[in-house]
């Protein structure tokens, strides 16, 4: 009987000890894995809610940059990792539902990765440089039907790829993919700044990502997919131009730990993320870039991510863009 008694009380304190030891967490810095390169989307949205995403866990958060492949080399980053919520993702919409529409290969799934959240969406934006000679999307296609038209994007199989194509497809190219030359940088700054050099012709891609080009008449905007204008874009919209079904075109941010992720540290990252997101100069900073901060919890994240995955994977398939090896 004691012994029992005894060994009840030690299985409680290991209980508490264990405990206790979750509670802390983060007992120290947390990685956090940007899998796009600097002044994409993605780069944007992470550092510009570090500071008041860091105040809220009150560590350190190390960002860092890992790219390549679309997104999936710092997404198996991440998939690799301990699920001990010390290794987490800035999920794209590139990695997390075009990368999975498109690659047949790609070396992990959805189910790979715990969403906390989804907390950032942002329409594209199709741009070109200003002394291009083409000022509307009728011009684009003109170009796009004599050749020699180039688009970029931050990686083959990134939001920014399907997007050009399906963008083209919608305004009557009879063959976006082998019309125009799709040509891949790393990251969606990269991808915008071919533009402005003229190594592409133009681009779509996230208005978060064409914002300070298009403020500062680096570049001039030909269309936004929303039915609304979006601020500080000069340009009609899909619905303006009769081509609603592009409304479906937009791109998002989350976080995601590896599959196993436990639950109270999920937990963490859903008070975290609420502080963040509701800081006034987060969200003034991210609505002047054209984005709407939407905090979804994980149930509502993991069924919106499921939906543009359908949603691409139909357009690919549509579109012939499959990548099988």
């Amino acid at each position: 009987m004691k012994l029992r008694t005894l060994g009840s009380v030690l299985a409680l304190g290991v209980g508490l000890m264990a405990g206790a030891a979750m509670a802390e967490y983060p007992e120290r810095p947390i990685n956090m894995i940007i899998p796009y390169g600097a002044g994409g989307a993605t780069d944007i949205s992470a550092r510009t809610i570090a500071e008041p995403l860091g105040t809220a866990v009150g560590k350190a958060l190390v960002m860092a940059n890992v790219t390549g492949a679309g997104g999936a080399t710092g997404s198996v980053a991440v998939q690799n990792a301990k699920a001990d919520g010390y290794t987490m993702l800035f999920a794209r919409v590139g990695s997390h539902s075009v990368n999975p529409a498109m690659k047949a290969t790609l070396p992990y799934t959805l189910d790979d990765f715990r969403f906390v959240t989804v907390y950032e969406i942002n329409p594209v934006a199709c741009a070109v440089r200003p002394d291009s000679g083409i000022n509307s999307m009728d011009d684009l296609v003109a170009k796009v039907n004599e050749g020699g038209v180039s688009y970029s994007s931050s990686g083959v199989g990134s939001l920014l790829h399907l997007a050009g194509a399906m963008v083209l497809k919608e305004f009557g190219v009879a063959d976006p993919l082998g019309q125009a030359t799709h040509i891949p940088q790393q990251g969606g700054g990269a991808a915008a700044t071919a533009v402005l050099n003229g190594t592409a012709t133009f681009i779509c891609t996230n208005s978060s990502a064409l914002a300070s080009f298009v403020a500062n008449e680096q570049l001039k905007p030909l269309m936004v997919t929303t039915a609304e204008p979006v601020v500080g874009f000069d340009a009609p919209t899909a619905n303006d131009l009769g081509k609603p079904s592009l409304n479906q075109l937009v791109g998002w941010t989350g976080i995601a730990g590896p599959d196993g992720l436990p639950d109270d540290v999920a937990a963490k990252w859903g008070e975290w993320m609420a502080a963040a997101t509701a800081d006034e100069a987060f969200l003034t900073s991210m609505q002047q870039r054209g984005s709407v901060i939407e905090l979804m919890d994980p149930a509502a994240a993991n069924a919106f991510i499921l939906e543009q995955y359908n949603t691409f994977k139909a357009l690919v398939d549509e579109l012939g863009m499959r990548i099988e090896g």
